[in-house]
């Protein structure tokens, strides 16, 4: 199986960020709801297993598993998007990007299942 534009954008983006989070987590922290604790932990973590399943993506024999993972950590990342509304000044800016940002995970999802279904 070639690899495919949507996959290939998909791998970009979570290996993109995945190294972001290890190299700036500081930039991540805040997004970590505190119930959670240790935001850094959970940041390079993140990163890491951004980093993993975009490289899944990036093989044609684990591009299908990477499409399973990208869905599952996209689904996961939820509670930090719904944290941001918490967090975030109440001005018209910081409000619209947390506004959009959560809803942009679903086309995500989307090519993320579509990646898993070998399409």
């Amino acid at each position: 199986m070639e690899l495919t534009r949507t996959a290939t954008v998909l791998a970009a983006a979570l290996g993109g960020s995945g190294v972001l989070h290890l190299v700036r987590p500081s930039t991540y922290e805040w997004l970590v709801p505190p119930e959670l604790d240790a935001a850094r932990a959970w940041v390079y973590a993140s990163g890491v297993a951004e980093i993993v399943t975009a490289g899944l993506m990036a093989v044609p024999a684990t591009r299908r598993a990477g499409g399973w993972a990208a869905a599952a950590l996209l689904v996961a990342f939820v509670p930090a998007h719904l944290h941001t509304f918490r967090v975030v000044p109440r001005r018209a800016l910081p409000m619209t990007v947390a506004a959009v940002r959560l809803p942009l995970q679903v086309p995500l999802v989307r090519i993320a299942l579509r990646v898993a279904r070998g399409r």
